[in-house]
């Protein structure tokens, strides 16, 4: 029987899990089992799944090894690229040194680059991601990509992964995403079941959990809690506290920068519009699809990132959540050098303040040298609600 752990309440906790996590991942790795690295939404997961592989996610959400990583990468570069690379160039992440192999994708110039320098360092297997989805032979393109990818790691393991395993795969992926869809939602009450910085914690977990059905049953069993709870009259966030979307990037480096200073300065984030959020979430891959590999390739090409050309249904969305998590205000998170995001910025801010919500960008990385001046300006934005 699965045994139901408890997720983390704060960031700090997460960081403590996550360290904890470091000490298990050598055991874990020398017990036999299989490894798989990962740093896009748009990395189809069910085939590693049907590998019998466990995937982590290897983004780098911090700048502690970004002096090290620009011995090598330019300065002005996304922080996420560089905090990703430094960590194995340093070997300082046990999950990167630990991987198998790692999956990358060509979202951006700045990340299909690095993973050629990545490359040296381990093996790497990158995703040819089309830049949009209009044309037939992208999605074509897109199957091929993921047959690709089912084919090298059937070389890596010397396996044969059959329509069946996708098809199981699929099912306990969209159990999970159903279970983190309803803690979600959850927040759509008024006033909502929990804090903002709880909320991106908990979805950030999994990205360092080696056990799916471990951490899907936590999620159930959290969401379940809190709803009792709530139920019952606790109210962990003020009726009064201004309730706020996060867009832009992944939030996971900018949780306590962002979401903790949201929170002390009278907001609460109620929904993560990035991503890894609810967006994503709603998603489910087609399990007993005839095309199997088709529907797991269609459900992961039809995420609404910036790299896609048009992008037109994320904005759609932004406004559809807005509506439904009775948001006050939308704050958009850019990370430095993150060029797609940082341009479309400009149609998500006509878009949401077309519809009456005011919008705030900021532009940051992963240091604390731009702290006081986010404290102050989104102190005066919410002040402003």
């Amino acid at each position: 029987m699965t045994q139901v752990q408890e997720l983390p309440r704060t960031f700090e906790e997460f960081n403590e899990q996550r360290k904890a996590s470091f000490i298990r991942v050598k055991d874990f790795k020398q017990a036999g089992n299989r490894i798989v690295g990962y740093l896009c939404s748009y990395t189809p997961l069910e085939i590693i799944d049907a590998a019998g592989a466990s995937s982590v996610a290897l983004c780098g959400t911090s700048d502690e090894v970004i002096p090290e990583a620009e011995r090598v990468l330019p300065a002005n570069l996304c922080p996420l690229i560089k905090s990703t690379y430094g960590f194995a160039y340093s070997q300082k992440c046990p999950f990167t040194y630990f991987s198998d192999m790692i999956i990358g994708e060509t979202t951006c110039d700045g990340k299909k680059k690095m993973f050629e320098l990545l490359g040296e360092l381990k093996p790497v297997h990158v995703l040819h991601l089309p830049q949009s989805r209009e044309r037939a032979y992208e999605r074509e393109g897109w199957r091929e990509e993921c047959r690709l990818l089912k084919e090298r790691l059937e070389e890596l393991y010397g396996i044969t992964i059959t329509d069946d395993d996708l098809r199981e795969a699929a099912r306990r992926r969209n159990r999970l995403r159903a279970a983190q869809l309803k803690m979600f939602e959850l927040q759509a009450q008024q006033p909502p079941v929990m804090g903002g910085v709880e909320l991106m914690s908990t979805m950030f977990a999994g990205t360092f959990n080696f056990d799916l059905e471990n951490f899907t049953a936590q999620v159930e069993q959290k969401a379940a809690d809190r709803q009792i709870a709530y139920e019952a009259g606790e109210r962990p966030v003020g009726a009064d506290a201004k309730r706020i979307l996060i867009t832009g990037c992944p939030v996971g480096g900018v949780i306590n920068k962002i979401g903790r200073t949201i929170e002390n300065n009278g907001g609460t984030v109620v929904c993560m519009d990035d991503c890894s959020g609810e967006r994503t979430c709603r998603m489910m891959v087609d399990a007993e699809a005839d095309d199997i590999l088709g529907a797991i390739a269609d459900r992961y090409l039809d995420i609404n990132c910036s790299v896609m050309t048009p992008n037109d249904g994320r904005m759609d969305n932004t406004l559809a959540m807005c509506e439904k998590y009775h948001v006050d205000g939308v704050i958009e998170s850019v990370l430095t050098a993150c060029h797609t995001f940082n341009v479309e910025s400009a149609k998500m801010q006509s878009a949401v303040e077309a519809a009456g919500i005011p919008y705030m960008k900021i532009e940051t990385d992963y240091s604390a040298g731009d702290q006081g001046q986010i404290d102050t300006r989104i102190a005066a934005f919410i002040e402003t609600l």
